[in-house]
C-alpha cells in the first residue's frame, strides 16, 4: 500500500515530507503535492514530517478523502518529481484546516 496526500495539503504545500522520502515518490503541482503509488515504498517517513497532517496510508484515508487516492495516482503521472523541500506559499498557514478545498486544486 502507498501513502496518499489529501485535501489539507491544497494551498499549504509545506514540502517538509519531500526530502525524507527515500523513493523520490513526491510530485509537485502548482498548489499541491502528490505521492506516486508505484514509487512509494510504504515506509511512512513522510507522515510525521507533514505539519498539516495531510498524509495517510492508503487503507487509512478518511472516507471523505477517498477521491485523493485517484488524484495522487493521476497527477503523479503528470507532475514532475520533487526531491527537495519546496517553499510553501506565503499564506500556507491560513489554509491549514480549511475544509472543502478540492475546488481550489490547480492541475
Amino acid at each position: 500500500m502507498a501513502f496518499v496526500v489529501t485535501e489539507n495539503c491544497i494551498k499549504c504545500k509545506h514540502g517538509d515530507c519531500v526530502p525524507v522520502c527515500p523513493a523520490d515518490a513526491f510530485h509537485e503541482g502548482p498548489n499541491f503535492l502528490v505521492i506516486n503509488p508505484i514509487a512509494c515504498i510504504d515506509c511512512g517517513l513522510c507522515v510525521p514530517e507533514c505539519p498539516v497532517d495531510a498524509i495517510y496510508q492508503e487503507d487509512e484515508v478518511p472516507e471523505d478523502q477517498q477521491v485523493f487516492i485517484k488524484i495522487n495516482t493521476e497527477l503523479s503521472e503528470l507532475w514532475p518529481v520533487i526531491t527537495d523541500k519546496c517553499e510553501p506559499p506565503a499564506d500556507a498557514d491560513d489554509w491549514d484546516g480549511v475544509e472543502n478545498k478540492l475546488s481550489l486544486l490547480e492541475r
